[in-house]
Order: structure tokens, then C-alpha cells, then sequence
């Protein structure tokens, strides 16, 4: 068991003192920060203020319906002239106008509508750019029909109320809400597909570059080939919650900061809001525990195999990719599956393929924000929990038995049905 432990803590420093994992982990906290600053910073150099000329022919928009249209909005500016187009178009520019429109006198306010107004500009702008121009039209136009049909203010007010949004809540009230829970349910489910894959990656490749330099000769003569396959995986697991870990704490502070920070800013406010409201709406040490919880054991799961591959494998990419195919299949079926799961949540396929070892840690942490026991009671849970732990074990057996025969082949292109072979060995 010592020599396990050794093994375990030479995987682990080593990885952790690589360059590449400090960036990695960097990184992240570095892409935050970008999100949380960056959309502030673009949304606000991206806006564009536009003054323009509006020539009237309907008597509809008058200059006092402008004025209180720009007093209500000051994002852009609406200004009222007495000119005749063709003049105005050759001296827009000169006389401060972004551009102008002309308001034909044949719209009706019962019948007729203004919209596909041709906006004359000195630069092109797209759907967005002329988005509050758009905006302030049809509100001058909304107060003329209200004004013309009776409506007043608080008619107005009634008519303006928001419209039916559906919230799903289960019968016993304990379920999340919904969109915050899908956007984590979707979040942890591509962080789990991300986290199998590069790091199960990382045991196949460390187990191949020791048996191709013939290191790995060296050492299972002082160690069991099944000791080195678990101090590697484990090392790399340690790894793998270290930098999670790290994310977790990084993040914490971030948004700390930021929270104290924001007060001037109504994009950052809006987005610590939101998160906020993740704390409030779901259970966050719960979403955590589970995650390390399936992190863990779908890595133990997936790794175990991915070493078996490495330690058959001789030399040449197209021999690995061959060989772990099957494998990441798995993690993209569970991917797929998770799509399906993220529609109902309690369905036949979300209830099944949280009990499947290779698909639960996916599957799983698709469904757990939506609440537990609500959505996902706790025997569904224990029970995914338990069968999970039984894969790793099975599959570590029985990588493990594949290991033992391949670390030590050369010169032989190995197959799927040569491994069996190797694991039905006694």
C-alpha cells in the first residue's frame, strides 16, 4: 500500500507543478472575469447614439410627441423638421442628423400600420443599431391609437401588464426553479463530459508514454501492475478536485469583489443578481457534493478503462483512436442522452440512465438542480450513487486484469477481442 501512496503522490505532484495545469487553472477564473467585465465594457462602448430627423407627413408624430418620447428615452434622439426630403438628403450630414425618415401621409391609424419605413443613414447599421429608433417610433405611434380608441393611462397600464409565464413545480413544492436549474443542469453536465474526457485522456496517454520509453518495465518490477494502474488513476483524480477546488475558491472571490464593486455598473449589478439567484433558488452545497461525488466516480469509471487501452496500446495515434472509440462513445451517448433528460426530467430515460454507471454522473447532474427529493427522490439518488460505485469497482477489476498482460506486451497490434481474452485470464 505504500507503494501505492508513492505512486499516488508522484502523479499528483507532478502534474500540479506543470505549466500547463497552472494556466489551465488560470484560465478559467481569467474567462469569468472576462464575462462579468467584458459584457459591461462591450455593452457600453457598443452602444451607439443616433440623432434623427423626422419629416412628417401624417401629422401623427408631431414635435410634442417627439419631445416626450425623448425626455422618456434619452438612449437616442428623435428630432422634429420642417424640410422637404430631397433637401434633406443631400444635408443631413452637414446639419448633425445620423440620418432621417419620412412618415408618408397616406398610414391610417385604424387600418394602417408604418412599419417598413425606408431610415436614410450616412453609414450602415444593422437590426440593433436602429433597434431604439424602432423602439421610439412605435411607442409615439402606441400613444396615438391609445389617445384615438380612449385608452387612457390606466387603461393603458392594464393593457400593458406581463403576460402568463408558466413556472413547473412539482406537487410537494421542493422543485428548483426551472431556468436557473436547466442552465446548471446543462453547465454541469458539459463540465462532467469535459472533465472525463480530458482527464481519462490524460491516464491513457501517461500509461502509453511509460510503457513506450519502457519505463513502466522498470517499475512493475517493484510494484503490482495493478498498484501502478490505481496510483495513477487516483493521482490524477487528486489532480483533477485540486483544480476544481481551486475553481470553486477562485470564483468565490471573484465574486466577492465584483459584489462590492458593482455598485456603479448596471450590467456587472445584473449579473451578480443572477447570482445570486442561484443561491437563493437552488441547493448549492448539495449541487457541489454531488458534483465531486459523480466527478470522482464517473473519472474512476472511465479511467480505469482508458488505462487498459493505454497499456495495450504499442505506438501510433490511429492505434488509440481506435481502441478508445468504443469508449468515448459512452461519454457521448450519456451527452445525448442528457438532452433528453434535461426535457423531463422524470422521464423513463432520465430515470434509467441516472442507474447506468457509464451515463449517471452526466445524467445525473443534469437533473439534481431541478431538487432533490422533489424531481429526484432520494432513493433515486442513493441508488445511482451505489450502482456507480459498484462500475468503478468492477471496471477497475477488470481494466486491471487487462493491464497486468498489456503493460508488459510489445510488438503485438492488440483488439478488443484479444483484451477480453487477457481479462478472462486467471
Amino acid at each position: 500500500m505504500n507503494k501505492t501512496f508513492l505512486i499516488i503522490q508522484r502523479e499528483y505532484l507532478t502534474r500540479v507543478r506543470k505549466r500547463s495545469f497552472i494556466i489551465s487553472t488560470l484560465l478559467l477564473p481569467i474567462l469569468y472575469l472576462g464575462l462579468i467585465f467584458g459584457t459591461s465594457y462591450i455593452a457600453e462602448k457598443s452602444s451607439t447614439s443616433l440623432n434623427i430627423a423626422i419629416v412628417d407627413s401624417s401629422g401623427y408624430f408631431d414635435r410634442g410627441a417627439i419631445e416626450r418620447e425623448n425626455q422618456r428615452d434619452s438612449s437616442s434622439r428623435l428630432t422634429y423638421v420642417e424640410m422637404h426630403p430631397d433637401s434633406l438628403k443631400n444635408n443631413f450630414s452637414q446639419l448633425g442628423y445620423d440620418g432621417f425618415l419620412v412618415i408618408p401621409a397616406d398610414i391610417n391609424w385604424e387600418t394602417g400600420e408604418p412599419g417598413g419605413l425606408p431610415i436614410y443613414t450616412s453609414r450602415t447599421f444593422g437590426f440593433e443599431g436602429v433597434a431604439p429608433i424602432k423602439s421610439k417610433l412605435n411607442n409615439i405611434w402606441s400613444a396615438v391609437k391609445n389617445e384615438k380608441l380612449g385608452i387612457d393611462d390606466n387603461k393603458r397600464k392594464i393593457l400593458q401588464t406581463s403576460q402568463i409565464n408558466l413556472s413547473p413545480r412539482d406537487t410537494n413544492e421542493s422543485v428548483s426553479n426551472s431556468g436557473i436549474a436547466t442552465t446548471i443542469g446543462y453547465i454541469s453536465g458539459f463540465l462532467m463530459y469535459m472533465m472525463i474526457l480530458i482527464y481519462g485522456s490524460q491516464v491513457m496517454l501517461g500509461v502509453m508514454e511509460e510503457k513506450t520509453n519502457r519505463i513502466a518495465e522498470v517499475i512493475v518490477s517493484s510494484v503490482k501492475p495493478f498498484q501502478l494502474m490505481l496510483g495513477k488513476i487516483v493521482g490524477i483524480a487528486m489532480v483533477a478536485l485540486t483544480q476544481f477546488i481551486l475553481w470553486i475558491l477562485f470564483m468565490f472571490v471573484i465574486y466577492n469583489v465584483t459584489k462590492s464593486t458593482s455598485a456603479g455598473s448596471d450590467s456587472i449589478s445584473s449579473i451578480i443578481g443572477g447570482v445570486q439567484d442561484v443561491f437563493t433558488s437552488v441547493n448549492v452545497p448539495l449541487i457541489l457534493f454531488c458534483f465531486i461525488f459523480y466527478m470522482l466516480g464517473g473519472f474512476f469509471f472511465y479511467s480505469s478503462l482508458y488505462a487498459a487501452i493505454g497499456s495495450s496500446v504499442n505506438e501510433g495515434v490511429q492505434e488509440v483512436q481506435s481502441l478508445s472509440f468504443p469508449v468515448t462513445m459512452l461519454v457521448i451517448l450519456s451527452l445525448a442522452m442528457m438532452s433528453a433528460a434535461m426535457k423531463d426530467p422524470t422521464g423513463p430515460v432520465a430515470v434509467w440512465g441516472s442507474f447506468i454507471p457509464f451515463s449517471s454522473p452526466i445524467i445525473m447532474m443534469a437533473r439534481i438542480p431541478f431538487g432533490v427529493p422533489g424531481t429526484v427522490p432520494w432513493w433515486q439518488l442513493g441508488l445511482s450513487m451505489a450502482s456507480l460505485i459498484a462500475g468503478f469497482l468492477f471496471t477497475t477489476w477488470f481494466a486491471a486484469k487487462i493491464y497486468r498482460t498489456g503493460i508488459l506486451m510489445y510488438g503485438k497490434k492488440p483488439s478488443w477481442k484479444e483484451m477480453m481474452k487477457w481479462a478472462m485470464r486467471k
